[in-house]
């Protein structure tokens, strides 16, 4: 069989047999499936052998490109001991060193930084404990049940509620959707979720208080205020993606917002979750986006870089106080009964071993800077475009929402898949990028270099004004 009937018969078998995660399969059928051979660097290249630019880092786990060589030695050298054995009543070295590894560099990036009294143990409460799960939605459902029984334990009743975010997204297991706050995704699972009580998004260029920030005086920390005064003792947990809100559109938090929520959490005795999923590991600009306002939270969630994108792997990071609410006698089941078939695997340990020794050697975060003006200075240009309605960023998170009447706001109507088109101009020269509805997102691998990363925004630009204009 030659290379083109291969070809096709890999794409028909795949609109037989695959179900494509977020993706109308109906649509699907009807398109030209693009599947991914060989990746290299910043590139993927398609069974064609056309190569992309891949611009949303391969759903934002990716952090060295692909095929970096010190990671696929050290899963190499991994799979010759053992590929996988489990932490229910076992250990094994890979995940010994890495739990190690991560408590090292959570506190030194926190370096009790905060001066604001955590809910769970004191102004000294340090992140220390590390359990494992598989992704970033395993790693909130840990969390949650985790803070929820964390009351439980202690003899103290009535802390059965979680709090957070409208626009919020945790991930799409029924915890984490619960949790959630994103109509199109969640609504359809609402009979499902258990309640939870919303606070405003702090989602400035569309203000849903109807205010201007920073004439708002951030009110919307006093919405959430107002939830935690009317529901005392109730809130076991507020949980919040710090700084920016990735799937929710990149929305990014304004100054002072992630200190306030952090305030209220600790002055109403409610646990802070930070989920970090998508922001830690450097896609701020900082090792964690806690960082920027120099707040700890009570448990923080990672996963996707963990591994520079080579493994599935998620953490639940909790302080010495938290953990110990889980000590007692085996009669007194106080237990976590939680876990996970592929907790600790070794093989996804020794990838994310060497991932954070990488950050380390290559100086990732120092490197970054630099690409970060780059963007910025890039976004500042693309708001001039008469489509482009707004532009935010923290780090290399980005996102650019188009909007059909930029003095109003008017957004495109959803199904005219406006994003999409300019994603799929974008891919017809050699740029892959997966857009939010009509928000561009724009979030390359940390290595990318700058001739790169300039060429990336060249294209999304030019795609948005040939898309947009015409």
């Amino acid at each position: 069989m030659g290379i083109f009937e291969e070809n096709r018969r890999l794409e028909e078998l795949d609109k037989k047999c695959i179900w494509h995660p977020f993706t109308q399969m109906k649509e699907w059928l009807e398109e030209k499936p693009m599947i991914i051979s060989e990746g290299r660097d910043c590139f993927i290249k398609d069974i064609y052998g056309r190569w992309y630019l891949d611009g949303v880092s391969s759903l934002w786990v990716n952090i060295y490109g692909h095929r970096k060589k010190e990671i696929d030695d050290a899963i190499k050298e991994q799979i010759d001991s053992i590929a996988h054995s489990t932490l229910l009543g076992l250990s094994n070295a890979p995940a010994i060193k890495l739990a190690e590894k991560l408590v090292q560099i959570v506190q030194r990036s926190f370096s009790l930084k905060s001066e604001i009294r955590s809910a769970s143990g004191g102004p000294k409460s340090e992140l220390c404990k590390v359990f494992y799960s598989d992704d970033g939605s395993t790693s909130v459902e840990v969390a949650l049940k985790i803070a929820f029984q964390y009351w439980k334990n202690k003899g103290i009743d009535g802390r059965n509620i979680f709090a957070s975010l409208n626009n919020a997204y945790h991930g799409d297991t029924i915890g984490a959707v619960s949790v959630g706050g994103i109509d199109i995704f969640h609504k359809t699972f609402e009979p499902l979720l258990f309640k939870t009580y919303k606070a405003p998004s702090p989602y400035c260029y569309r203000c849903e208080l109807g205010m201007d920030y920073p004439g708002c005086n951030l009110a919307c920390l006093d919405k959430m205020e107002e939830i935690f005064k009317a529901n005392p003792g109730e809130i076991a947990a507020m949980i919040i993606e710090p700084m920016i809100q990735a799937a929710g559109g990149m929305i990014t938090s304004p100054p002072g917002y992630l200190k306030g929520v952090r305030e209220l959490c600790t002055k109403y005795g409610i646990l802070m979750i930070a989920d970090e999923v998508a922001t830690g590991f450097g896609r701020t600009g900082k090792m964690f986006a806690c960082e920027h306002e120099n707040i700890v939270p009570d448990i923080m969630c990672l996963s996707k870089g963990i591994t520079g994108g080579y493994m599935p792997l998620a953490v639940t990071l909790t302080t010495d106080e938290i953990f110990n609410a889980f000590l007692g006698e085996f009669k007194d089941l106080k237990t976590f009964f939680h876990g996970h078939s592929y907790t600790g695997n070794p093989l996804a340990c020794a990838a994310a071993l060497t991932c954070l020794d990488l950050f380390e050697k290559e100086e990732v975060l120092k490197n970054l800077n630099g690409k970060s003006k780059i963007l910025e200075a890039w976004l500042k240009e693309v708001l001039n475009l008469r489509h482009v309605g707004d532009v935010r960023n923290i780090g290399l998170m980005a996102g650019v929402e188009l909007v059909r009447d930029k003095e109003t706001k008017e957004p495109y109507d959803w199904a005219e898949k406006m994003g999409w088109r300019v994603a799929y101009h974008a891919r017809e020269n050699g740029v892959f990028i997966r857009p939010l509805g009509n928000i561009m997102v724009i979030m390359p691998p940390l290595s990318i270099s700058p001739e790169n990363l300039n060429q990336l925004l060249k294209v999304i630009k030019d795609s948005i004004t040939a898309v947009t204009e015409s």
